[in-house]
């Protein structure tokens, strides 16, 4: 039973611990554009794609 009175001050400090990194996550903007890592994918296929053409048209020159 003695062990409630120190696990119970350590669960409040994690809590706390807790609640701080969310408030900061929220003043660094890190919830401002969820959309933008998912859409960075899809450009990064547009310039591989733009890439190619232009290769096989130095190929095809030589």
């Amino acid at each position: 039973m003695s062990i409630i009175y120190v696990l119970i001050p350590i669960a409040m400090i994690f809590v706390a611990i807790a609640v701080l990194v969310f408030f900061w996550a929220v003043k660094s903007d890190q919830y401002e554009d969820l959309d933008r890592e998912g859409i960075n994918i899809l450009f990064d296929e547009d310039i591989e794609q733009t890439a190619a053409p232009r290769n096989k048209e130095n190929v095809h020159k030589k």
